[in-house]
This record gives structure tokens, sequence and C-alpha cells, in this order.
């Protein structure tokens, strides 16, 4: 299944899959436009074809929120930096440029995001759309650095919108899901380069939950991962720094972050997969592997880090209120089963931002994330746990395994109808369509 470097569209050829490997489509074709007005016409042509069109990044979503029987757009020719504001602290980026290559870029020009989540394989768009996040007690998800927007609406045409430019847009589109239009340029909000000091250390769990309230408040990014059939903690704590730079040295960098948890940790779950009994053994021996380690590196080097190992993921957000509860909960369930769960669960923070559709819409989050290794049997694990976050009125987030539908999302976000309404207005005939945004938000 191949896409042509001139932008013109291509034949389907082939299956596309997600990076999961648990979502699959057969486009009827594809399309990689080189330029906001061959993109254009492309949605035109699907118009008049009658196929839907999507959007495509690098595949990192365990939803089918970019699978399409239509119209695959595929923005690898989108690529790269506009222009950077240093006057208004900004940077617009073309919407298929990696996130690790704006990364690298704005650190070049000594510039960067205020936050990020844990990796940056993923496009610009494509995260953004979704919802991506990292933790932050005061910063929020990567849509909520957004300031401007351009995207290409159902009937082709290209429509930019901000806090003043079409701002009923811009309170939506900056998490629009891929239902309002395929966006191709993005607008963030920067600040100069600064250096963040990383903590990371063993913690038992009852610790960090008796403790959750403080270690939230007194830290600019706390999160923890939980290894299931323990009651260990790996604990991460991101502050501002005055520096000196000290990174982790590259052979302990490599031992730690290549060798032990991607190599080991993928033999491990190679052996758990095929072994089941063997997995609590295998957890309380991973949650030992790593020591405490303190550094201090530019912002990307700490916020993220390589994941090599394939999963399929659920997260949920839930009030940060109800954050210890539901790990409770959640290790009750798994204590209490014969369930056998290999990878560690993660949680995080944000704070209440103002777009319709992120999961953190109006309300301070923490988000508990569960993985299990890929080709492991995930849906016991995952539908009781998705039956604990949703009795604490649980968001799904956009781009992760869930069941949730229409009549169940419009309860727990107060701008749903909003979000529906302008849907309506911009693409009544469903251009962007397809199952899943039938099933989050009605035909």
């Amino acid at each position: 299944m191949g896409s042509t470097a001139s932008g013109k569209t291509s034949g389907g050829t082939g299956t596309w899959r997600n990076w999961g490997g648990n979502v699959t489509a057969r486009p009827a074709r594809e399309a990689a436009p080189a330029s906001v007005e061959e993109l254009a016409a492309v949605v035109r042509r699907a118009a008049e074809d009658g196929l839907p069109v999507k959007a495509v990044g690098t595949g990192h979503s365990f939803t089918a929120i970019a699978a399409t029987d239509g119209v695959l757009v595929r923005p690898h020719l989108l690529t790269g930096i506009r222009r950077i504001d240093r006057e208004n602290m900004t940077v617009t980026v073309a919407a298929g440029t990696p996130l690790k290559r704006l990364n690298a870029a704005l650190a070049r020009e000594g510039l960067s995001l205020t936050n990020m989540g844990d990796i940056m394989e993923q496009t610009v768009s494509g995260a953004t759309s979704t919802g991506t996040h990292g933790t932050g007690r005061d910063s929020g998800s990567i849509a909520a650095q957004i300031r401007e927007l351009e995207l290409v609406t159902a009937d082709g045409s290209v429509l930019t919108c901000s806090a003043r430019e079409n701002p009923d847009v811009f309170a939506a589109a900056r998490i629009g899901l891929g239902a309002l239009g395929i966006v191709t340029a993005i607008t963030f909000a920067v600040e100069p380069l600064f250096l963040l000091t990383a903590r990371e250390e063993p913690m038992p769990l009852e610790r960090v939950l008796a403790e959750f309230d403080e270690l939230w408040a007194e830290n600019e990014h706390f999160e923890f991962y939980w290894f299931p059939h323990t009651g260990n903690t790996n604990t991460k704590r991101n502050n501002r720094s005055a520096g000196p730079e000290r990174p982790v040295p590259p052979a302990r960098a490599w031992f730690e972050d290549e060798f032990l948890s991607n190599g080991v940790f993928q033999v491990a779950n190679w052996i758990g997969r095929a072994v089941p009994a063997t997995v609590p053994g295998i957890a309380r021996i991973s949650s030992r592997a790593l020591s405490a380690r303190t550094y201090t590196d530019i912002p990307y080097k700490v916020f993220t880090s390589p994941r090599r190992v394939r999963f399929v993921e659920m997260e949920y957000a839930v009030p940060r209120a109800a954050l210890v509860a539901t790990l409770r909960e959640l290790k009750a369930l798994v204590d209490r089963s014969d369930l056998r769960v290999s990878f560690p669960v993660e949680v995080r923070t944000c704070p209440a931002d103002d777009i319709a559709l992120s999961t953190a819409s109006g309300r301070d989050s923490a988000y508990v994330a569960v993985h299990m290794f890929r080709g492991t049997p995930y849906q016991r694990y995952f539908t009781e746990a998705e039956r604990i976050f949703t009795a604490h009125e649980g968001r799904p987030h956009w781009g992760k395994v869930h069941t949730r539908d229409a009549e169940y999302l419009s309860r727990v976000y107060p701008r749903f109808g909003e979000f529906t309404a302008l849907r309506d207005r911009l693409d009544p005939e469903r251009r962007f369509r397809n199952d899943y945004l039938r099933r989050v938000l009605g035909p």
C-alpha cells in the first residue's frame, strides 16, 4: 500500500495497521498531499466520489479513530516549522511533523514546549487531536498549549481558528478527534529552553497513596508506575532547575532505558505471555530492577523515553480527588482475581482546561493507564478496569481502548452538545466519518 511523493492519490492496495497491532483497515485509496491546496483537492474529490476521508499519523492510537475504508490521508509531506515568532513566543508547525523533530528543532533555537507526553513518535496533529498529555500540576496537555489551528473542512475550504478568529471552532478543534476537519498546521506557545531535574525512586504503593496530595502539590510534574501483583511503585518527580545540566551518563542511560526497560522487559513479557503463572514473580523482580536516580536535562530528554515493547492500552481520566479510591479498587481487582498483568499501571495528572472534549475539560484530572503486552488477552482486565473507571465518571482517552458511546460520553462531558453541534455545522454530510466517530459522537 503506497503513497506517492508527488502528493497525488494512489490506489489502496493493502491493509493499514496501527502501532499496537489491534486495529486494521483497508482504505479504497491513499493520498499524500504535499501542500494545503493539494489536501483541499483530495477532500473535494472524495466528496465527489462519495467517500469518507481520514488522516492518519504514526498510528499510535489503540482505537480505530483513524481507520477508514475511504481515502486515507498520510501527512508525512506536510512537515516542518513554518515560522517562529519570538515576540509572541509561538511556533507554527505543519501538521505531519513528528513531535521528536519539533522538540529537537525547538531546542536548537533555545525554545521548548512547556509540557509533553512520555513518547514523541506521534505527529503533532495526531497527538493533539486525540488529547495526548503528560503529567503536570499547573501545565496541561499538548493541545492546551495550542494558540492557533489551521484545518481543511469538509467543503475543501481552509479555516484558521484561534481565541480571536473562529473562537467556537478553536474551543473544540484543539482536540477535534478528526471529526471537524483535517488539521494542516498548529501554532503552539513556547518558552525559552529550561532545565528539569528528574528524581526517580521506588516507593511503596501505600505511601504514594497516603501522600498523593502532597506529592502532587510539591512537584511541578509528578507521576508513578504501580506494578500489579506487588505493593511497589516507581515514582518520578520533575521540577525546574537552575542547573547545571547533569544528564544520565550514556552507559547508564543505555543500561536502564534500553537494556532493562526495553530489552529485558521485552523478554520478561514473552515469558509471561507463554507461561502466565510466572507473571507475579516477574513483576516482583521488575519492580525492583530500577534503582533511584537523579538527573538534570532539557525538557524533552526528561519528559520522554523510548517505548519499544509493544502493548495495548486503556486509559481513563477520573477527577483528581477520586484517584486514590480508583487505585485501591484496581489493586483489589488484581489481588482477588486470577488476572496476570505484566505491565505497570501508569498514573499522571493534568489541571482543568477549557477544551470541549479534553479529558481534563472543566476539572482537575488524574489519569490511570492499564496496559497488556501485545498478543496477550486483554479484554477481561480492561473490562473490569473500565467498570471501576466509569463508576468514578471516568473519561476515556480518545486514542486508547474503551467501549464507551455517545450516550455515556454526553453525560461526562458538559460541553459534548457544543462539540456535536459544531460538527453538524462544519461536516453535515459526515465527510470525516468512520465507525469509531459514529460510536463516540453519534450519527
